[in-house]
């Protein structure tokens, strides 16, 4: 069992081409459900950002449900200031580096910390947010305001989501396996993830 799910972790994560992070294939959202729907979409098909948060989940998992909270809170909070950032012209250097960075460090920590402290965690997430956010607002350069605040309340609303089930899921199983299995697929993934941005 312990086999299987490690497999399938290693495979749900592989640092696969993820249709350039864009869930409408690069076009611009230009109504309210387009940059809702962009804005569910974009964490879900970009795998970095996918891997961050079930990462994310499962470490935030470990700690107090009020802690925990704060911690997810502070990552969907700096992600909209990052967000902020690029829509006004402020760069944060090799963000996709970056991004992949954060993914390889959850997974490091799933595998060598029992337990993360709260004000560890929270200061890790929001570093994150900050950067995955930047990212994300790459499919927002020119669109109007109703599609950027659709798109955020999309960002909100499943990121947010992954997280909470990805700590739930972590929280009822349980398993002594999940950690280290989500931390050796997360390492492996981020890793992937940071050679590509590097070299690509």
């Amino acid at each position: 069992m312990r086999r299987q799910f490690f497999a399938l972790s290693l495979v749900a994560l592989l640092p696969l081409p993820a249709a350039a992070h864009h869930p409408m294939g690069g076009a611009m959202p230009e109504t309210l459900w387009q940059g809702f729907a962009s804005g569910i979409g974009h964490p879900v098909i970009g795998l970095d950002h996918l891997a961050f948060l079930v990462a994310a989940g499962v470490l935030a998992a470990a700690l107090p449900r009020g802690e925990a909270l704060r911690a997810i809170a502070g990552f969907l909070a700096a992600g909209m200031v990052g967000l902020t950032l690029h829509m006004t012209g402020i760069g944060l250097g090799m963000t996709e580096a970056l991004v992949a960075a954060s993914v390889l460090l959850a997974g490091l920590a799933l595998l060598v910390a029992k337990r993360v402290s709260a004000r560890a965690l929270l200061l890790g997430f929001a570093l994150a947010g900050l950067f995955h956010g930047h990212t994300f607002a790459e499919a927002l350069i020119g669109a109007e305001a109703t599609p950027i605040i659709a798109y955020l309340a999309g960002l909100a609303v499943i990121q947010g989501g992954l997280m909470l089930g990805a700590m739930a899921l972590a929280r009822a199983t349980r398993a002594q396996c999940l950690r280290p299995a989500m931390g050796a697929a997360a390492s492996f993934a981020g890793l992937g993830f940071l050679v590509v941005a590097l070299v690509g």
